[in-house]
C-alpha cells in the first residue's frame, strides 16, 4: 500500500514539474519587408546585435533594436544567437561603453513594439517570438555558416 502511495506522489511530482517547466520561445529575426537583405548567418546577427557591426553584409545601414532585458524572447535570441547569458551580455556591453566604443541597441518592450519600429525604419532589424511574424515584417532565413 505505501508503495502505491509514493508512486502516486512520485507521478504528481513530475506532473507538477513539467508545468512549471518554461518552454523555449521560437524566436525569429525580423527585418522590413522592402528591405532587401534575404538571409542572415548566426554570426552576422550576433555582430549586429553585440555592436561589432553597423551594416548588413551588403552594405546598407543595420539598426538593431533589442527588446528590454526582462524579456524571456530576449534571453532565448542571446543564447541562440551569440552564445551569452544575460550576465555575460551585461559585462559586454559595459565594456563597449567604458571603452566609448559604442552602445548597446535601443530597447523597446515587446514584440509588438519591435515591429511598429521597424516599419517606421526599413533599415532596422529585430527578434520577436515566430508567432508574432504578421505582414508588417519578414523573417529572416538563417544561412549556413
Amino acid at each position: 500500500m505505501w508503495f502505491v502511495r509514493l508512486c502516486g506522489f512520485a507521478v504528481v511530482g513530475l506532473v507538477v514539474c513539467l508545468a512549471c517547466t518554461p518552454v523555449k520561445a521560437d524566436v525569429v529575426v525580423v527585418v522590413a519587408t522592402s528591405n532587401p537583405v534575404k538571409a542572415l548567418a548566426r554570426n552576422q546577427v550576433a555582430d549586429i546585435f553585440l555592436g561589432k557591426t553597423s551594416r548588413f553584409p551588403s552594405g546598407g545601414p543595420a539598426v538593431p533594436i533589442d527588446q528590454t532585458e526582462s524579456s524571456a524572447t530576449r534571453d532565448e535570441f542571446y543564447s541562440t544567437f551569440t552564445g551569452k547569458s544575460a550576465s555575460q551580455l551585461k559585462a559586454h556591453w559595459s565594456k563597449i561603453i567604458f571603452t566609448g566604443r559604442g552602445q548597446p541597441p535601443q530597447a523597446v518592450s515587446n514584440s509588438a513594439e519591435v515591429k511598429k519600429r521597424i516599419a517606421e525604419n526599413p533599415d532596422s532589424i529585430g527578434y520577436i517570438e515566430a508567432n508574432e511574424v504578421d505582414g508588417s515584417v519578414r523573417a529572416l532565413p538563417l544561412e549556413p555558416q
